[in-house]
């Protein structure tokens, strides 16, 4: 019997090891959402931009987007007195995948944008973005983002 249970403990630690582990990317992929999402929120183009990887995949607007092309939209915007007036993330969802190095987390986004020509766009989201861990960082390597019917 001392044996059973001397080995019930050895095959069950490594998997303790490994939801810690979870447990400790997990908190870092919420950190960066937060700040990624807080860069965008508070018009730090340069700042929001760095999260993505040069070639990632973004969905909005029904299509998708080319990230370089979207940076120089945002530049734009911002040069022409546009700019995120409030971005406010709701029940934000984080999901591990396998080996720990990517994550894909989901949540809801309220939004009133002011555009160049001082016209205001605002509304409630859904955004998915698929992060990796790079170098030791987080990146953002996909996104999917859809404005909800009926709420802008």
């Amino acid at each position: 019997m001392r044996k059973i249970l001397i080995c019930l403990v050895a095959a069950l630690l490594p998997l303790t090891a490994a939801a810690e582990q979870h447990g400790t990317a997990e908190a870092e992929v919420r950190a960066a959402v937060v700040a990624y999402n807080g860069a965008y929120a508070s018009n730090d183009v340069e700042g929001y931009f760095a999260y993505y990887v040069a070639d990632a995949t973004v969905y909005f607007y029904g299509a998708r987007q080319d990230v370089a092309a979207y940076h120089d939209e945002w530049v734009a915007m911002i040069e022409g007195g546009g700019g995120v007036e409030t971005y406010d993330l709701s029940d934000v969802q984080v999901r591990m995948l396998a080996g720990g190095d990517a994550a894909i987390a989901n949540y809801f986004v309220e939004y009133r944008i002011r555009n160049a020509d001082e016209s205001v766009s605002e509304g409630r989201a859904f955004e998915t973005d698929i992060w990796q861990k790079i170098d030791g960082a987080w990146r953002v390597v996909g996104l999917h983002y859809s404005d909800i019917a009926g709420q802008q």
